[in-house]
């Protein structure tokens, strides 16, 4: 159950999806993730191609994430997104260790990574964004455990997962399409110290 120590702290319908690779790391959204006539967010038609692209893909999320994690041994991913903007489908993953951060990306058709890794330092992020890096030192989960559960719980296919802060907790955020919605997972690790099971709690809407 190592890999499965997550609670279920929250389980909602995303009605209108406005950003579901929202959860990214320092708020980097898709190129898709175009914004309707109002600003208010993604049109459904921009929203319709990208979930296209993505049941099209032959490349998991968590397929990719081996891909990735494979490139920069000793680190651990934090922030995975789908993104078919570009009209082509690829994934972007970044992962970390000590001060670097990689962001790679793998071609959702091939596996193939394109291109060279961007690298940059956490000097360079937001103070929430490196509280969670150095949160995430302290959990034994990955965040591919996060993304193995989610899935299970929804029966869906995982389009991106982040990390966020919520009442000073670490949270695994993970978005799964489940036939036809979007669904947003939020799940808390529990520290390294504390090998009891939480909990599950979840909420539907």
């Amino acid at each position: 159950m190592s890999k499965k120590q997550l609670s279920v702290a929250l389980l909602t319908s995303l009605i209108c999806a406005p950003s579901y690779a929202g959860t990214t790391l320092d708020g980097e959204i898709g190129a898709a993730q175009e914004q309707g006539a109002s600003g208010n967010g993604l049109t459904d038609e921009a929203i319709s191609r990208e979930l296209e692209l993505f049941r099209g893909a032959k490349i998991s999320l968590r397929q990719a994430l081996k891909i990735a994690g494979s490139l920069h041994p000793g680190s651990r991913i934090v922030d995975v997104s789908f993104d078919g903007g570009s009209g082509s489908s690829v994934y972007h993953v970044k992962t970390f260790r000590q001060d670097h951060i990689w962001e790679d990306t793998i071609d959702a058709k091939t596996g193939q990574v394109a291109g060279n890794a961007a690298v940059s330092s956490m000097s360079e992020l937001t103070l929430e964004d490196r509280l969670n890096l150095i949160a995430m030192q302290s959990v034994r989960q990955e965040l591919a455990d996060a993304v193995l559960v989610a899935e299970n719980n929804t029966s869906g296919k995982a389009l991106s997962g982040g990390l966020m802060n919520e009442a000073g907790k670490l949270i695994f955020v993970i978005v799964v399409l489940s036939g036809t919605n979007l669904k947003q997972i939020m799940l808390e690790p529990p520290s390294a110290n504390n090998r009891e099971t939480l909990p599950r709690r979840s909420k539907q809407h």
